[in-house]
């Protein structure tokens, strides 16, 4: 299997399951719980370039401008896809979560064709139509707008534009991506600490240990999207992503017991429809390619 395809799997399957692990914190805030993800993110990749010996590589970055702010804006963006991440699985959102990340895989393709001169074949743009048809019956049928959902799918996808034109290596790139927003996040815990309304280091020890852990539950499928971004055109990358959505509406329905009408489910049922189609035009177009 491609090596490419098997990172995406992983990716999105961590980050599938990953409102599990947010709704141990629904008791902190969104930005607190944000403020430590980032610091705990850093500190990971800090000791994970340093044991991998690449702070040379940093220093690269340091002395490119234009890199420096591609950085900047890709860490940014991630950022700020997690806050509204955070916010919305704890705030019994996971729904639209779900909804955002399958409208991400249509916002790729348009990210791709514009700006990386990427071509569909007929049989992918068919696979492309009938998920926008699927998610539109989805938004139709949600009632109101998605803001959510559509926060979600700019964010991510603008990420992962960024990923793909940023040639920096997976952790490194992550280290600096952390670094971006760290004095931000460092900012908000003296902020929190001065107006007395710091949360999260009141918690059980138990409880403050697992958000430690937040630093790789947050990098690792960080790591495994930046080495699939690098290895598969970004239409394909997130069209493997209705994944990671699809684990999440299943989260969202048998164990945070959100409602689910039929015609949503209709419409998720559209979307499989159109991953077969897309595999099925992309197999063929590889075997053709191959035989030429």
């Amino acid at each position: 299997m491609n090596n490419g395809l098997v990172n995406a799997i992983i990716a999105y399957i961590m980050w599938g399951v990953l409102p599990l692990y947010w709704k141990l914190f629904d008791n902190v805030p969104a930005g607190e719980i944000l403020s430590h993800r980032v610091v705990w993110s850093f500190v990971f990749m800090g000791i994970l370039v340093a044991l991998q010996r690449r702070w040379g590589e940093l220093r690269k970055i340091a002395a490119s401008r234009s890199l420096l702010l591609s950085l900047t804006a890709s860490g940014l963006l991630i950022a700020a896809n997690w806050l509204i991440f955070i916010w919305a699985v704890n705030n019994g959102h996971v729904v639209e979560t779900s909804l955002g990340y399958y409208l991400n895989p249509l916002l790729n393709v348009l990210l791709a064709v514009v700006f990386l001169r990427e071509k569909p074949s007929r049989g992918q743009w068919l696979a492309i139509a009938i998920a926008g048809a699927a998610v539109l019956i989805i938004a139709i049928d949600y009632g109101r707008f998605p803001w959510v959902a559509i926060s979600l799918a700019v964010s991510f996808g603008l990420y992962g534009l960024a990923k793909k034109k940023i040639a920096q290596d997976a952790s490194v790139g992550l280290l600096s991506e952390t670094a971006v927003v760290l004095p931000v996040a460092l900012g908000y815990w003296i902020y929190l600490a001065a107006v007395g309304k710091t949360t999260a280091w009141t918690l059980p020890p138990s409880m403050f240990i697992e958000l430690l852990l937040s630093g790789v539950v947050t990098a690792l499928p960080l790591l495994f999207f930046a080495r699939a971004a690098a290895r598969m055109t970004l239409s394909t990358l997130g069209f493997v992503q209705y994944i990671g959505p699809t684990i999440m509406l299943l989260l969202s329905v048998f164990v945070f017991k959100e409602s689910v009408s039929p015609i949503l489910l209709v419409g998720f049922a559209l979307i499989w429809t159109a991953l077969v189609v897309y595999a099925s035009s992309s197999i063929r177009s590889a075997k053709l390619a191959k035989a030429s």
